[in-house]
């Protein structure tokens, strides 16, 4: 943290504080304000977002594909409703798989080479995507894709939080969502533009390798995390690196002592003993809640089977429309969140979010179990993925009501519990564990979307489709509770700040 990041923030928080004379904070404003504009901090964190791109690409992979890959003429291609679950749902399991092993990749390779090293198992999945010749390769292109993901969801956001600045911190926190958001969108509209022609779903294989590509060319001229450097006793390096990323006419070597002297009390390894302080179980414990309570509103389910829940509501617009209007809804939705959090804080958005959710999966739920089949599209006795493959022909305005409860729900998500969640796990997370336990939390939310989406369709097909959008509304009321019991507000606080109020308990750490 800077001189200009600190002072004049206290300087504006108590009106009865002065620390400067004024001509000596408006030095420091200005030193604050060239720290907050230099283009390389945002250059840096385009090129690791770029991961988070590939991701959201890779996620949605199955909307677009699981209809295309049902009417397959090939035996050996053709999706089912047994196969179909696993191909949406077996890229989470990798994506656990990836944030188990980034608990070692974080803390031996550092934040930067494990988002590089991601692209290895990225290339290799799309690859077998693209030239898939039976069920078990795309399978395996599925997971490799997925393990990929869990690499670069621990990993983005940890060194976006360590090399930001605290004054951008929260817009830039938001930005592996906009990217994932993004990169849905453009498969969306590449599924859009390629519908019809032969082997689709093979080319939207082979666009996914071009962000993967892009990222590794452009992080081997980033700098490594300046907390990780200390951390392994790199000082010229860190300092050389809060160079690159402040600017040479700013004070970063007071960041820089302060860094140290902050990684200088976290120095030894985290024991099983240490894990019993507050200071390490409390932020790691609200960072897994989190994860764990996201995935637990259903988002990835609706996400890797849009286009097939249109097809069951048969909403007036055709499913690949809907589709991409949603994933617009989503990115208009995540950068309002990037503009506001920094200014409106974490908190009251996490608490709009999780009410606008809840409003949207009970209306979603409601809808479906009581307007009648003949209006809403739904067939008795017919399954979603079967249902993938009937004709969309709604004859009631009616039917708008499931794509705007989607709408919402994506909107609701894409403000507060897609982005904070990440960017708090990288904010409260302390410094000692932040490798291990950032992996953790993502193991524990790829496993819970894991099983989510791949009980979702069997649960659709034995009791309907409105029992899990029930579920997701119970679970959205949850992490209004949850918010307001256990999330802290870390709007403007540097990670020393944060890392202090969990070892003191002392609240005025947070104000």
């Amino acid at each position: 943290m800077e001189r200009g990041d600190r002072e004049p923030l206290v300087r504006k928080t108590s009106s009865s504080y002065r620390t400067f004379p004024e001509s000596a904070a408006r030095r420091l404003d200005k030193e604050y304000l060239r720290s907050l504009h230099n283009k390389r901090l945002y250059l840096a964190v385009f090129a690791a977002v770029l991961g988070n791109f590939s991701f959201g690409f890779a996620l949605v992979y199955p909307s677009p594909v699981i209809p295309a890959l049902e009417a397959h003429p090939s035996p050996a291609l053709r999706l089912d409703q047994h196969t179909a679950p696993w191909f949406g749902s077996v890229f989470t399991l990798g994506a656990a798989a990836g944030g188990l092993s980034t608990m070692l990749l974080n803390d031996c390779l550092g934040r930067k080479l494990s988002i590089m090293f991601s692209a290895l198992p990225s290339v290799l999945g799309y690859a077998l995507l693209a030239g898939a010749q039976g069920l078990w390769m795309l399978l395996l292109g599925r997971v490799l894709t997925g393990y990929a993901g869990g690499v670069t969801s621990a990993s983005i956001p940890v060194y976006i939080s360590e090399i930001s600045h605290p004054g951008v911190r929260g817009m830039l926190g938001a930005c592996p969502q906009i990217m994932a958001v993004l990169g849905s969108l453009v498969l969306y509209a590449l599924g859009k533009y390629l519908h019809g022609l032969v082997l689709d779903w093979r080319w939207l294989a082979v666009a996914g390798e071009v962000p993967v590509l892009a990222m590794i060319l452009l992080l081997c001229f980033m700098p490594n995390s300046p907390r990780f450097l200390l951390s392994q006793g790199k000082e010229e390096e860190a300092l050389g690196s809060l160079c690159w990323l402040r600017g040479e006419d700013t004070d970063y070597a007071r960041e820089h002592e302060q860094i140290k002297d902050s990684v200088r009390k976290q120095s030894r390894r985290v024991s099983c003993a240490e894990l019993k302080d507050p200071f390490l179980y409390k932020p790691i414990l609200i960072a897994a809640g989190m994860r764990f309570l996201q995935q637990l509103s259903g988002v990835t389910c609706i996400l890797v089977y849009l286009q097939p829940i249109f097809k069951k509501t048969s909403v007036i617009l055709k499913p690949e429309y809907d589709a991409a209007l949603v994933g617009l809804v989503r990115l208009s939705a995540v950068a309002i969140a990037a503009v506001s959090m920094d200014k409106a804080g974490r908190k009251i958005l996490l608490f709009v979010s999780a009410g606008v959710m809840l409003a949207s999966n009970l209306t979603m739920g409601l809808y479906i179990h009581f307007v009648p089949a003949s209006h809403n599209g739904t067939v008795a006795n017919t399954t979603l993925e079967s249902s993938a493959n009937l004709p969309a022909g709604p004859t009631n305005y009616i039917t708008l009501i499931p794509l705007l409860a989607t709408m919402f729900f994506i909107m609701g998500y894409a403000m507060g519990w897609g982005p904070i969640t990440w960017l708090l796990m990288s904010e409260i997370l302390p410094l000692k564990a932040r490798g291990v336990a950032s992996g953790l939390c993502v193991v524990v939310s790829w496993l819970t979307a894991f099983t989510l989406t791949q009980f979702f369709l069997p649960v659709v097909n034995a009791f309907g489709l409105e029992v899990p959008f029930l579920f997701f509304a119970v679970i959205s009321a949850g992490n209004i509770l949850f918010t307001g019991c256990c999330v802290p507000e870390t709007k403007g606080r540097s990670l020393e700040q944060i890392e202090a109020f969990f070892r003191t308990g002392r609240r005025s750490f947070l104000r």
